[in-house]
Order: C-alpha cells, then sequence, then structure tokens
C-alpha cells in the first residue's frame, strides 16, 4: 500500500493506493511541523488516519507538508515513522513541491499556493529553481485566507464596515473586541482562527463590493510584494492550488491579467493529480 498526502496548515489531503492499484482518498487536519511537535503530530496522525487504513499496511509514505522545509523535514519523518512503523520509505517535502508536480507535471513554468498561507515557484519540470520565501503569515502570506481574514477583522476592530456589513457580521458570529484579540495573540493556530473568516465574504451583504474591495486588495498585494518579484513574471502563466485562489478565481483572473500573466490552471487541491503521480511511477 502506498500513502500520499498533501498537507497545509489547516487540512490535510491523503491518497491510498492499494495493492491492486485502487486509489482512495480522504482528509484530516493540517500538520505543520513549525506550530506542532512531533509527539503532536504522531498523535494526530495516528488517531485521524487510523480510522481510514491500518498503519501496518502501508509500505511507502510520500508526504508533502506546510512547513517541511530545514531541520522541520527530519521532524516530520520521524513523526510518520512512528506512525507507519513498517513502511520502508517514509519521504517529506515542502509542498509546494506537491503544488509544481500536480500543476505542470512535467513541464516548466510558475506555480502558487493560495489557501490558508500562500508558496511560490518556478518549476523546470523536476524540481523548484527560484523561490521567494512567503515568510509565514507574521511577515508576509500575503494572498493567503488568513491574510483576507485579517483584513475583514481589522475592519470590524476598527468599526470600518458599512452598517449592514457589520450587522451581518455581528449576527454570524457574535463576537467581542476581547474574544478576537484572545484567539488572534493566545490561541495555539491564529493563522487558522483568521483564514475561516474568509468564508464571511459569502454573507448576502458582504458578498458585493465588499468582497471585491478585500480581496482584491489582498491579491495585489500577493501580486505586488510575491509574484511581481519572479525574473520575467509576465511570460509565465500564472498556475495556482487552494481554497482562496480556487473559491475567488473571479478576482484572482483579474488581477493576474492585470500584471500581465494570463491564468493557467485553478485547482482547490492537488491531491487527486498528485497521487495518480506518483502511480505512474511504480
Amino acid at each position: 500500500m502506498m500513502l500520499v498526502a498533501d498537507s497545509g496548515s489547516t487540512k490535510t489531503d491523503w491518497g491510498i493506493i492499494s495493492a491492486d492499484g485502487l486509489t482512495t482518498y480522504f482528509s484530516t487536519s493540517g500538520y505543520n511541523p513549525f506550530f506542532m511537535d512531533i509527539d503532536s503530530i504522531r498523535a494526530a496522525i495516528s488517531s485521524e488516519v487510523g480510522v481510514h487504513l491500518a498503519p501496518l499496511e502501508v509500505q511507502c509514505v510520500f508526504f508533502y507538508g506546510a512547513g517541511c522545509q530545514g531541520s522541520q523535514v527530519s521532524n516530520m519523518e520521524r513523526a510518520l515513522r512512528q506512525v507507519f512503523t513498517a513502511a520502508v520509505t517514509v519521504e517529506v517535502s515542502v509542498d509546494l513541491l506537491a503544488t509544481a508536480k500536480a500543476l505542470l507535471g512535467d513541464h516548466p513554468g510558475f506555480a502558487a499556493i493560495l489557501g490558508t498561507g500562500t508558496n511560490t515557484c518556478l518549476y523546470n519540470g523536476n524540481a523548484i529553481t527560484y523561490h521567494i520565501d512567503s515568510l509565514g503569515f507574521l511577515l508576509g502570506d500575503e494572498g493567503s485566507g488568513t491574510a483576507i481574514g485579517k483584513r475583514i477583522l481589522t475592519d470590524f476592530l476598527r468599526n470600518q464596515m458599512d452598517s449592514p456589513i457589520r450587522d451581518a457580521f455581528e449576527r454570524k458570529y457574535g463576537l467581542h473586541e476581547a474574544e478576537i484579540m484572545e484567539q488572534v495573540y493566545a490561541s495555539n493556530y491564529p493563522n487558522r482562527y483568521c483564514a475561516s473568516f474568509t468564508r464571511f465574504l459569502d454573507e448576502p451583504e458582504a458578498s458585493g463590493k465588499y468582497r471585491e474591495r478585500i480581496v482584491g486588495e489582498a491579491f495585489r498585494d500577493f501580486f505586488e510584494k510575491l509574484v511581481c518579484l519572479y525574473p520575467a513574471y509576465r511570460t509565465l502563466a500564472f498556475n495556482c492550488v487552494g481554497s482562496v485562489g480556487y473559491h475567488f478565481s473571479d478576482l484572482l483572473k483579474i488581477e493576474a491579467e492585470g500584471y500581465g500573466m494570463e491564468l493557467g490552471l485553478i485547482l482547490p487541491t492537488v491531491i487527486e493529480r498528485l497521487t495518480l503521480y506518483h502511480y505512474s511511477l511504480r
């Protein structure tokens, strides 16, 4: 049995390739080694994945995850080996490589992640050749769900919403300033908390010009501070995976074309194409 995973900070998508070649998929919570220690990751994977399969039957694990860089790669490998103790192969790579493989296959180009966080790269058909660090949600992650959620929360806390939008926000969430500030500054996963407010933009009161302004500003920030830093970016198609890019693809198209990039493939997740990629290498 082969197991393929694409993990963000919020959600992990898993693909199972059985011995007879059948593929099945399931999802669990996200596992980011920058925010979780080895014991927490091991316990979470063991309890959540164990519902869907017998860990001892897994022979190969290919795990692509947010935060899986530098020393965190070995930490994630250790956590996975403690769960999948019979696995002969356990490989851990950054989630950006999974994105490039799923979006571009063996062709060179530009690939991006627009989900809870962001990431971008140039890919040569085999490996990432150029990468500008998104710097995470405290210093960067422009255009991400976290960045969009922070804009919404800031508007609410500073009373910058029109009355109908503010009333809708209060009805939906019933939050006070102290509660928000505690979650943002004292919770374990403030990035997830902020990103959860992107759903507010689907509310009827917020789904028009307010949605266009908030998301448009976030995407322009993303292009100005990340995408435009890549050499010859205007000669490349903009390919992207992630819930934010997919859900707001209408606004993403406007911004990409405004910066001289044709919109390429936009996917909500990579797991099916990534699993098929590894299946083809068997």
